[in-house]
């Protein structure tokens, strides 16, 4: 499908901002290798040969008497046992780089946890005995994946509400605003975390819970494009033929009101993933032992014997947060209509 001439030169002026080119195809890049983050840090291997058989636990649960043992649990491919056994048949497993998932305790430490980098754990292990590496793999995925859930869903719902302010104006608009003023004054980080102490929250809940706040942040600039919008010369020509409310709203003033609000969706997203982080660290977000980078932040800061925890946290959420701020810039700068 071939870009319009002004959507051309807006993707021009994005790849001409080097820092925000840059910054998207490395974000892409980290996002799409944690997607696939059991194929890299998995405490099951990829692939396992026995017997003359293929069999593939990081996608399968197999019990111990598939490999010939003698009770009908989920295989240990870690244990002697197993892979004695594995051996015996001319077998042979093939691990992925990382032989440890986010809740692998790593029982053959030499030193007590919290232990220090090592080659067999890179950068270390929490107070668990858990790799932080692979911990922080699977946080950031998850991370991601709330941070674009709840982006997504809170501006829908946001520009839908600006929408219906702008284009109707009147009690509708007086109603909405006022409204808005009292629930955008309410203590939202005190409300979550009153809110997440009544019941055990869950990626769900915690998502849920967010987006009773989070769904604000569009609504005045959408609102502010519409009471814009719905003035000019095509909008009162639409309404003079006979054109439905909902096709002129959807159709003529949205697209134009949506120029704006993208450039406000990577802040939006560098939001979502600081007030996860934030819960997390406070001990309200995820379910304990959930991979959680504010889990790790707190752990360092339990921790200041141990500075991988802390530094290890710090890294990924700097990177996370200054790739997502310069791709917004980027945006902001292609979408600039004085440009």
């Amino acid at each position: 499908m071939a870009l319009s001439p002004i959507n051309q030169r807006r993707f021009s002026r994005f790849k001409a901002h080097k820092r925000g080119w840059y910054s998207l195809w490395l974000f892409l890049i980290l996002f799409v290798v944690s997607l696939g983050a059991e194929l890299i840090a998995n405490d099951k291997p990829l692939v396992v040969s026995y017997d003359g058989a293929w069999y593939f636990p990081v996608l399968k649960r197999y019990p111990e008497t598939t490999f010939g043992g003698e009770f009908p649990l989920q295989a240990n491919y870690k244990s002697p046992y197993i892979q004695e056994l594995v051996a015996d048949k001319d077998g042979w497993m093939l691990w992925p780089i990382i032989p440890f998932s986010y809740s692998s305790i790593n029982y053959d430490l030499q030193v007590p946890a919290p232990a220090p980098p090592s080659t067999q754990n890179w950068l270390g292990t929490d107070d668990q005995g858990r790799d932080v590496l692979s911990r922080v793999i699977y946080g950031f995925r998850i991370s991601v994946l709330f941070a674009l859930t709840l982006t997504l869903v809170s501006s829908i719902i946001g520009v839908f509400v600006g929408a219906l302010q702008g284009f109707y104006g009147g009690w509708v608009d007086l109603v909405g605003q006022r409204f808005l003023e009292v629930w955008s004054g309410l203590p939202v980080l005190y409300l979550l975390i009153i809110m997440a102490s009544f019941i055990q929250p869950n990626f769900w809940w915690l998502l849920g819970i967010m987006l009773l706040f989070s769904w604000m942040s569009l609504v005045d600039l959408v609102r502010a494009e519409f009471l814009r919008g719905r003035n000019l010369e095509y909008v009162r020509a639409a309404r003079a033929l006979g054109m439905q409310n909902s096709t002129i709203m959807f159709r003529h003033i949205l697209p134009n009101a949506m120029v704006s609000t993208i450039t406000f969706l990577p802040f939006i997203l560098t939001g979502a993933i600081g007030t996860l982080t934030a819960l997390d660290f406070l001990g309200f977000g995820l379910p304990p032992g959930s991979p959680s980078l504010g889990e790790l932040v707190a752990q360092g800061k339990s921790n200041l014997q141990a500075p991988w925890l802390g530094i290890s946290a710090f890294t990924v959420l700097a990177l996370m947060l200054s790739l997502l701020v310069f791709i917004g810039e980027a945006a902001r700068d292609a979408f600039d209509p004085r440009k």
